[in-house]
């Protein structure tokens, strides 16, 4: 068995960085929306639904695009439903699947919602870097996420 790659210096303090910065922006993040009553997962669904067609996504559709199981999302779905931002409707196509359906409320919060949580990721994040600076964090995600999407794809 080979020897393990051990992260240089500058490695580990990039990776630590990213790791905690990660952590305290989703943490703000969350603490803010919560004053909206949401969470940053809500937040998340919200958007997803919002910008789909009709306002709707299969519920497996929902669960990839957030990265959820599908068990956490109905779960989550749940509680969206009972504070009136979503619904469930039956897909006449499949019997088993089910839609996440945006409500009028649902619509009403994300627009209610959304410039208070883009002036928060603006302060806490993109005003924080440069053009060139915001330019490269989009090219080195973009690399670890579609590598990530690849290997989750083959599995």
């Amino acid at each position: 068995m080979e020897d393990p790659r051990w992260l240089s210096p500058q490695e580990q303090r990039a990776w630590r960085a990213h790791l905690a910065a990660h952590r305290l922006l989703s943490h703000q993040l969350d603490r803010e929306l919560q004053e909206f009553g949401l969470s940053l997962s809500d937040y998340e669904i919200l958007v997803n639904l919002s910008e789909s067609p009709e306002h709707r996504m299969r519920m497996s559709e929902l669960a990839d695009a957030t990265i959820q199981s599908r068990s956490r999302l109905s779960h989550q779905i749940s509680r969206m439903e009972a504070a009136g931002l979503v619904i469930r409707e039956h897909c006449e196509d499949d019997r088993r699947g089910t839609f996440a359906v945006l409500t009028g409320y649902g619509w009403d919060t994300i627009r209610r919602v959304a410039p208070d949580h883009v002036a928060s990721v603006r302060s806490h994040f993109i005003d924080l870097l440069t053009p060139a600076q915001v330019a490269t964090v989009e090219e080195i995600y973009t690399q670890v996420v579609d590598h990530l999407q690849e290997v989750r794809s083959a599995r």
